[in-house]
């Protein structure tokens, strides 16, 4: 790898859906998962787009990374896994979570590469106490503290379904090929407070979209207040990952914001979004 992502031990792992010749729509996860979290987005969105959901370092298939590893490093290896798969710039970037910071540095490495930006499962914090409190859960109890992680990033009701637990099993069952020594040093990286500018610099149009039963849902409010161009949506009685608990209103937000500001250009069918 390149001085540019030198903590990173390798090339960034993605799946890709869509034509090759279609605009990017790029993907990044939040913890504790991996790109498959956006199974229903990936189907959905590749219908347009060239859909690429990325692993963060750690997980899925992508390799380890070492200690000081940086925001920029990983928004580095992650344009550098879309270079590869050939997804047409300009991109819409989405990204929950951590996944949501990713983005926000991956527009400041190209800013004239990046259209649109969809946020989700984020906010804007003085002091990041959640980061340290995952790394000192995964310093006590492993890897296996995943599983319990996932189930936190959903709402109570939607955690007692089938589908969430059988969301926890999919990202337990590739635990093996997890590191946690990575997965401590990402959150560590995101634990850095953000400069001003990540937020108040961001000049491509950007959604931001959270589930009222999020726990970063107030701060949502704080961060649409910093960015310079930005549209909030709130999905009810959703969590933190609201894109994998209610993806019809996910994907009907981001699909009329993409319309209303002349990203996609579909017929007027309230069909196409209805949930």
């Amino acid at each position: 790898m390149t001085d540019e992502v030198a903590s990173i031990r390798g090339p960034l792992h993605a799946e890709t859906l869509g034509a090759t010749d279609a605009p990017a729509m790029v993907f990044v996860h939040p913890n504790p998962m991996d790109g498959t979290s956006w199974l229903f987005q990936m189907a959905h969105f590749s219908t347009w787009y060239r859909c690429i959901a990325l692993d963060l370092p750690g997980y899925g298939r992508s390799p380890t990374a070492g200690p000081g590893l940086t925001m920029r490093e990983v928004a580095a290896a992650c344009w550098q896994a879309v270079d590869a798969r050939g997804g047409a710039t300009p991109s819409v970037l989405v990204g929950c979570s951590v996944g949501a910071a990713v983005v926000q540095h991956m527009y400041h490495l190209r800013p004239a590469a990046t259209d649109m930006v969809v946020l989700c499962g984020t906010g804007w914090w003085e002091s990041k106490e959640f980061a340290h409190r995952h790394i000192a859960a995964y310093r006590q109890e492993g890897v296996s503290y995943r599983r319990r992680f996932t189930l936190g990033d959903f709402s109570e009701a939607f955690r007692a379904t089938p589908l969430a637990a059988w969301f926890a099993s999919l990202f337990a069952e590739r635990n093996a090929a997890a590191d946690v020594d990575t997965i401590i040093n990402l959150l560590s990286a995101h634990a850095v407070p953000d400069p001003d500018s990540l937020q108040t610099e961001l000049r491509a149009p950007v959604l931001l979209v959270s589930g009222s039963l999020d726990n970063s849902h107030q701060a949502a409010f704080r961060l649409h207040d910093r960015l310079p161009d930005a549209e909030m949506v709130t999905i009810q009685d959703a969590g933190h990952a609201c894109h994998m608990e209610q993806p019809w209103a996910f994907d009907r937000a981001v699909i009329s914001f993409l319309r209303r500001r002349g990203h996609l250009h579909l017929p007027d069918d309230d069909a196409l979004v209805a949930g």
